[in-house]
C-alpha cells in the first residue's frame, strides 16, 4: 500500500532499520571514541535547525506557487515540530537533573 508521501511499507520499514542501525553505531562509537557532549548538543541543534529552515523554504514556496507538494510541505512542518519539541523535552530533563544536583545535600 502506497501512503500519501508516495513511499510503500516496505521502503519506510527499510529506513527506521537504517536509523536504528545508525543510532546503535552512534552509541557504539561514542563509547570507545568519547565524544564530546557540547559538540553533540550542537550538533543536535543545527539539525533542528536545518529541519526548520527546511520547512519555511518549502513552505514559502509553497505559497508562491512554486511546484513543491503539499504533502510534502506538511511532512517537513511536522518533521520540524517534531524534532523541535524533542529538543524542548531534551533540554527540560537536563535542566531538572541539573537541579537535582545542584539541591543535593554535600
Amino acid at each position: 500500500m502506497i501512503n500519501p508521501t508516495g513511499m510503500n511499507a516496505e521502503a519506510l520499514l527499510q529506513q527506521i532499520r537504517q536509523f536504528s542501525n545508525q543510532t546503535q553505531q552512534v552509541g557504539n562509537t561514542s563509547a570507545t571514541q568519547g565524544v564530546n557532549f557540547a559538540d553533540a548538543v550542537a550538533n543536535g541543534i543545527k539539525e533542528v535547525n536545518t529541519l526548520q529552515q527546511t520547512a519555511a523554504t518549502q513552505r514559502n514556496a509553497y505559497d508562491a506557487g512554486q511546484d513543491v507538494p503539499l504533502t510534502d510541505v506538511v511532512i517537513s512542518m511536522q518533521k520540524s515540530s517534531l524534532a523541535f519539541e524533542a529538543t524542548l523535552q531534551i533540554r527540560n530533563k537536563v535542566m531538572k537533573a541539573y537541579e537535582d544536583i545542584m539541591n543535593m545535600p554535600v
